[in-house]
């Protein structure tokens, strides 16, 4: 008899529960979410109210020195109109006469008086003429630079606006020429007047005013000279020197951008400059403002808008703190049952009845309902869990190869036969490093490295190793690896171990060598030959009745010519070596399909063939089929390139036409031809009596 089993008291769940990590980590992230989303919103209409207050300074700058350079460029074109009324009153006889012209210049053409100095000359380039300030003065003392200008308008009979003739700061003037011309169109002379820089004419003081502590217009030369400035000292200075303008004039200057009348806003981090051109004497026109004296009233509502945007926020927090909590009440109590569910000692199977499930909809109310399912599941899983437990075992206790599961160079799972090929006990390498199963470390090693290898190549392993048993003696087993988890070794790989001692041991005595190509450790041509031989004339023995069978009827088996479809790609891009290594495990793929069924050989090159002894040929074209697959699912590395293979399949049955080998290959080979032919990468079917002789010469040929 056993006692009555009474279940413990369960604690009564609190009126107000408290709620758990998660509910207040949600409170935490939905307070944050507040703070952040006002705190975006906040900086987002601070930042739009900063762009418009600075697309509203630029428009407005860019279009003051728009203004001043049309301004600028009215008084150049105003001063042209000047020159040209003075041109139209210079006759030929007025040119040809020094007196007359003088008479002209100084009394007979008020027009004179707009300009500093006057200049005529004759088309022969004879200066007749030089009136500076009212005053005669000898052609001699006529600047180089103004006679440039005069010899250039007399050659090219256009008007001409001159750079800046610079001297000291007060000299600095700007030169305009207007050619003179006969009736005929050709060109009579030259009259030139010349303007100072800071005359009312140009550039008077007054334009730059007023000062501004926060911003200063500049008008300066292409070549980076400037004519005006709010600050005197800076007149004829350079316009790299100037702070803010001077990285905007060294990146126009590397965009070799023409001088427009448009105007164009710079913004840097501390200025903003506005630029407009004036084309015809090539000046631009600067405003230089400083960004934080421009921005400052901004600054101060932006600082008083985050103040009520922080009040603001903290209401909003505290106010979702208080919903979210009240909301919460039945996860908190759901949370204090499924603790009861999981206590210690409390099984799975009837637990839920005994707990005070929430009653709640919604969410909560779903998932009791999950709860409770689990609590079932929990049963069911720990009655397939040692369902499974029991299967392994089974496995690994009576499987006819050895099977081990090693992770991190330790043997975590081996079983019995494994145990018994390698000399140990049942559970004496549970959980041992894998070097107790080799020679020496350098075994260990050399082994380690060629796994390495083969992983990364092929994605898996497939060689003969020979281990060290307990007592000392070798013992070979042919190895296959595969990773638990594909293409990871780290989450484990299984082995299966196949003893080949014997086999070796044959391979010793030299018996292995004669019939077996080196390279693949296939049957090699001779071997092939010779076993198929024996296999026709083990047929040809049968009674007549059993061997007299209609063409594609069946037969006795089926033969299948394997010829590699792009293989000399790999040789060519990545050497002979990595050829060789392809050959091997297409090799190591038609014996781990067909060991069961047949057997395969090497005929040559790239060829094989595989016999399948007894095979019906629907069966023998479904593993050609297989084999197709299994070398084209195959894309192996060399040297950073991936390559992809196909494999060219000709089947033939056994059938009664077929009485030797060369008869056999031949037809094999006249369907692998056809499968070439069709796209390769392919299977075709062939009977023996569907080869012509006119096609390819068989293999089998001598």
């Amino acid at each position: 008899m056993t006692p009555a089993h009474h279940p413990a008291p369960q604690p009564e769940a609190p009126g107000w529960p408290v709620p758990g990590s998660l509910v207040l980590r949600l409170i935490a992230v939905a307070m944050l979410a507040v703070v952040l989303s006002g705190a975006l919103a906040a900086w987002v209409v601070t930042r739009a109210s900063s762009q418009e207050a600075m697309r509203r300074v630029v428009s407005q700058q860019t279009d003051e020195v728009e203004v001043v350079a049309r301004l600028l460029a009215s008084k150049i074109e105003q001063s042209q109109k000047v020159l040209r009324t003075v041109a139209s009153g210079i006759t030929p006889a007025a040119l040809a006469s020094p007196s007359l012209l003088e008479w002209l210049l100084q009394q007979g053409l008020p027009a004179v008086q707009f300009f500093d100095t006057m200049q005529v000359a004759r088309n022969n380039g004879e200066l007749s003429l030089n009136l500076r300030n009212g005053r005669m003065q000898s052609a001699s003392e006529v600047d180089p630079a103004e006679r440039d200008a005069l010899r250039r308008t007399l050659v090219d009979g256009k008007p001409l606006v001159s750079e800046l003739i610079a001297g000291r700061t007060a000299e600095a003037r700007v030169m305009f020429t207007m050619p003179l011309h006969r009736e005929d169109g050709t060109v009579l002379g030259v009259v030139a007047g010349a303007l100072r820089l800071q005359s009312q004419g140009l550039l008077p003081p007054s334009m730059t005013l007023p000062v501004r502590d926060d911003s200063r217009l500049v008008v300066f030369t292409r070549d980076g000279t400037i004519l005006s400035h709010s600050d005197p000292a800076r007149l004829m200075g350079k316009v790299s020197d100037e702070p803010g303008l001077g990285p905007v004039y060294a990146r126009w200057l590397e965009e070799a951008a023409p001088v427009v009348g448009r105007g164009v806003t710079h913004v840097q981090p501390d200025h903003i400059v506005s630029i407009a051109g004036m084309p015809l004497p090539q000046w631009m026109v600067a405003r230089v403002s400083t960004s934080q004296a421009l921005l400052a009233p901004l600054a101060g509502a932006q600082q008083q808008a985050w103040w009520l945007a922080a009040a603001s926020m903290l209401a909003c927090v505290l106010l979702a703190a208080g919903v979210m909590a009240w909301m919460a009440r039945p996860l908190a109590r759901l949370t204090h049952s499924a603790r009861q569910l999981g206590q210690p000692g409390r099984a799975w199977a009837g637990a839920s009845a005994a707990i005070d499930w929430p009653r709640a909809g919604g969410e909560v109310g779903e998932l009791v309902q999950v709860f409770r399912r689990l609590a079932q599941q929990g049963t069911d899983q720990q009655l397939h869990r040692a369902t499974l437990d029991g299967q392994f075992k089974a496995i690994l206790e009576n499987a006819s190869v050895g099977i081990v599961i090693s992770r991190n160079g330790l043997l975590e799972v081996v079983g019995r036969q494994a145990a018994v090929m390698l000399g140990y006990g049942a559970a004496e390498l549970q959980g041992r490093p894998a070097r107790v199963l080799y020679a020496s470390d350098a075994d260990y090693e050399r082994v380690g490295a060629r796994v390495q290898a083969e992983f990364s190549a092929h994605g898996a392993f497939d060689a003969d190793v020979c281990f060290n048993r307990k007592d000392g003696t070798p013992v070979w087993a042919r190895v296959q690896g595969r990773a638990v988890q594909p293409h990871e070794m780290a989450g484990g790989t299984v082995w299966i171990l196949e003893d080949i001692t014997a086999a070796r041991e044959a391979q010793a005595e030299h018996a292995w060598e004669r019939t077996h190509d080196v390279l693949t450790r296939l049957y090699n041509r001779p071997a092939f030959d010779e076993k198929l031989a024996l296999l026709l004339a083990e047929r040809s023995a049968r009674p007549r009745h059993a061997a007299a069978q209609a063409p594609g009827s069946g037969g006795d088996g089926v033969v299948l010519f394997l010829d590699l479809d792009h293989f000399t790609l790999v040789n060519d891009v990545a050497g002979h070596d990595a050829g060789d290594d392809v050959l091997r495990h297409v090799a190591r793929l038609l014996e781990s399909h067909v060991r069961q069924i047949g057997w395969a050989a090497r005929l040559g090159g790239d060829e094989f063939a595989v016999v399948l002894p007894g095979c019906a040929a629907a069966r023998g074209q479904a593993v050609a089929e297989q084999l197709r697959a299994a070398v084209h699912a195959w894309e192996p590395s060399y040297q950073g390139r991936s390559f992809t293979l196909g494999v060219s399949i000709g089947l033939v049955v056994l059938d009664a036409s077929l009485q030797d080998v060369p008869s056999v290959l031949y037809a094999a080979d006249m369907a692998c031809y056809d499968a070439k032919r069709a796209g390769r990468n392919r299977v075709e079917t062939r009977q023996a009596v569907e080869a012509s002789v006119s096609g390819r010469a068989a293999l089998g040929a001598a």
